[in-house]
């Protein structure tokens, strides 16, 4: 099965390029970002617009409430469920997104991890209500180290999975996944990077951060707290969410929780570009010259040779 990817760092237009080649190739969107995901969750993850989203179809957005426990290998099982029923209708897969993780989960799978156990999930549960969330990430910290440093420290569901695969396993998850070593590719792919000048990137990353205020984030973080959902949850301790959380708070003056938002989506970005120029298969180019690539996009579609040389 042939698919697409559209890969990149945040703000360099990922969302236009995959839309103008899904129109030409006769694709589909599958989402890959980790925070498009989230219902009511719009402007502080630049989801697509509701006519991008009519222009063509996108799936793998809007899918789990806030709250609701996500991670890599959910995204995997569920987007390959969605190329699946693509391809049976001969529609083209163009997945487009920024989160390297899911695509190279989608792509190789994880590691064959034994089913949860669920007496030691429920006791770690508890522990986690009764000490607080921080007890067990300190276990975690001091156990498993590799994983500790992955794993966001309010990101409740993988601190628990963690410490279970820990204990039910005697070995540590991320030396579980290290020896899986993504070595089995599920798909044939053409991958298509997007990039700029970092400084022209960096001055787009803090307009959009303008727009998004402008288009109302404070707002739409102010109803998720009015809505029940918790300020230490996974997805609102995201970019973007959790400087407004702080403004909010009285934390951090708004100045500089502006500055904070761009900043550290400047420096995503930055991990975000580094993490894709270790894949030596992605054929790099500006979001403006891609539709020179449609020629050896077309051939790969027919013989599955991508090399656009």
């Amino acid at each position: 099965m042939r698919i697409i990817i559209i890969c990149g760092p945040t703000g360099i237009g990922k969302t236009t390029v995959g839309i103008r080649l899904a129109q030409r190739l006769g694709g589909q969107i599958v989402g890959a970002d980790a925070m498009q995901i989230y219902r009511r969750m719009d402007i502080g993850t630049a989801k697509p617009t509701p006519a991008e989203q009519a222009a063509v179809r996108h799936h793998m957005i809007d899918v789990v409430d806030p709250d609701a426990p996500f991670d890599a290998a959910r995204y995997a099982q569920m987007a390959s469920d969605c190329i699946r029923r693509l391809d049976r209708e001969a529609i083209l897969p163009v997945v487009a997104g920024g989160t390297g993780f899911y695509i190279k989960a989608l792509l190789f799978g994880l590691f064959d991890a034994r089913p949860p156990d669920p007496q030691i999930r429920r006791r770690l549960e508890k522990q986690a209500e009764k000490e607080g969330l921080a007890g067990l990430y300190a276990v975690l910290q001091r156990s498993d180290p590799a994983s500790a440093e992955r794993i966001h420290a309010h990101d409740r569901f993988r601190i628990i999975r963690a410490l279970e695969t820990l204990e039910s396993t005697g070995r540590p998850i991320s030396d579980l996944q290290r020896r899986h070593g993504f070595s089995q590719k599920r798909y044939e792919t053409f991958k298509i990077g997007l990039e700029i000048d970092r400084s022209r990137l960096y001055a787009r990353i803090n307009q959009r951060v303008e727009g998004m205020l402008a288009e109302g984030l404070l707002n739409e973080v102010q109803t998720l707290l009015d809505q029940g959902y918790a300020a230490d949850l996974k997805s609102m301790q995201s970019i973007g969410y959790r400087h407004m959380v702080d403004y909010l708070a009285g934390r951090t003056p708004w100045e500089a929780s502006v500055e904070l938002m761009k900043r550290d989506t400047r420096r995503y970005a930055k991990r975000q570009f580094t993490w894709f120029k270790s894949d030596p298969e992605i054929i790099w180019s500006a979001p403006e010259d891609v539709d020179r690539l449609v020629p050896a996009i077309e051939a790969f579609l027919k013989t599955g040779a991508s090399n656009p040389a």
